[in-house]
């Protein structure tokens, strides 16, 4: 193979990959999946797409080995190919953070109004938690606390919060998480407990991140059959 052919060859493949993250849906579809393995059906759910554009985007995911699947009966589920495929998108976020000034606007404008109390660093709620003055909650669904979530935090999904609101300590400093420093969930949430008034921040980063930090952890044991 000549040098040129080489060459080509190499950065078609690069390419490749680029052109599997070159979708914000794709993107979200790797946001989700960062937190475990899902079907077709719930990842159309998460990302507000049609079970067929859902299945279109992971196909692309899945032909740049950024994603793999398995089949359970009727139901096809996906996962992230490799922990690499996290590595990249979050490098992707930092190069965006860093190069593009309206991802700084849009956080900003969006999360300004909630974070007038700073969110909160892992590193802090690790040390709060463990001297118990604070409690946290995990706003995402529930099969995403089950699967793995912050040691001791409880399971409140956000559509159960409002309801959920007397299961929660009025007198202490509420720290909600999602899926990641981007993630609504928490967000929401913060804004509904201060509503009614609870003393409530978000952490400044999702269950992805805390765990591969190496801090710690659990998982909901399954149910024995």
């Amino acid at each position: 193979m000549k040098s040129r052919d080489f060459k080509d060859a190499m950065f078609e493949q690069f390419a490749l990959v680029g052109s599997a993250f070159a979708s914000p849906k794709r993107i979200e579809l790797i946001d989700v999946l960062a937190q475990g393995e899902r079907n077709v059906e719930t990842l159309a759910g998460e990302t507000g797409l049609t079970l067929a554009n859902t299945s279109r985007h992971l196909q692309v995911l899945k032909a740049a080995r950024l994603v793999a699947s398995r089949k359970s009966g009727l139901q096809v589920f996906y996962r992230l190919a490799d922990p690499a495929v996290l590595r990249g998108y979050r490098a992707l976020r930092d190069l965006a953070e860093d190069r593009l000034a309206e991802v700084e606007r849009l956080v900003r404008d969006y999360y300004g109004g909630i974070d007038g109390l700073e969110a909160v660093p892992q590193r802090d709620l690790l040390r709060r938690v463990r001297e118990g003055d604070v409690t946290v909650i995990d706003v995402r669904p529930p099969e995403e606390y089950d699967a793995g979530h912050i040691k001791g935090a409880r399971s409140v999904p956000l559509a159960e919060l409002q309801r959920r609101l007397a299961e929660l300590p009025s007198g202490r400093e509420i720290v909600a998480y999602c899926r990641g420093p981007y993630c609504v969930l928490a967000a929401e949430a913060v804004r509904m407990l201060r509503r009614k008034g609870f003393h409530a921040r978000r952490m400044s980063d999702g269950y992805p991140e805390w765990r591969d930090a190496g801090l710690p952890v659990e998982a909901t044991p399954s149910p024995s059959h």
